[in-house]
């Protein structure tokens, strides 16, 4: 199967409306348009702080991995879970912008490179921070999973300078 790209997918929650509103209608979804709509999901889950919506876009093996800022990497679903719990219990709140996405699919594995400007909520305060994030999906049964998340900070400049000069293809 030859490899799909599809390079800056502006407006990302644009782009996963179109494509649901496709399927809604019958239409078939690209490889890119259906790994694009996991990686939506994902940030879905995260903005929900609610483990079961987590727990649906990940594998649960022990090849999943989760990089994050400032931590440690992390092996196996029960590490990874537990992290996310642990970020879960701690929030309020969770907002997640995502701009810059390229998505490329090979077969039944899947990646998509986007940055990612999160704004988070506790309990005496918030914080905001950039990411470039790598996500790396495998299909099994027909479903997109996460089996990798790796995220690295950006600099404030030039996280505004990432969001403000991406070309869009609409």
């Amino acid at each position: 199967m030859a490899a799909q790209t599809q390079p800056w997918i502006a407006g990302l929650h644009l782009s996963v409306s179109i494509v649901m509103s496709k399927h809604t209608l019958g239409e078939s979804q690209s490889p890119v348009e259906a790994i694009c709509i996991a990686n939506q999901r994902f940030y879905a889950a995260f903005e929900s702080l609610q483990m079961a919506e987590m727990e649906a876009v990940w594998a649960h093996d022990d090849a999943v991995e989760l990089v994050q800022p400032g931590w440690e990497l992390l092996l196996g679903w029960e590490e990874v879970r537990e992290r996310w719990a642990r970020i879960f219990t701690n929030l309020k709140r969770v907002r997640v912008a995502v701009s810059g996405v390229w998505a490329r699919v090979e077969g039944e594995v899947g990646w998509v490179a986007c940055t990612a400007r999160i704004t988070t909520a506790f309990a005496d305060g918030f914080d905001e921070a950039t990411v470039q994030a790598t996500n790396i999906f495998v299909q099994r049964e027909g479903r997109w999973l996460l089996v990798a998340h790796h995220a690295s900070p950006l600099s404030n400049a030039r996280a505004r300078i990432l969001f403000a000069c991406r070309p869009s293809p609409l």
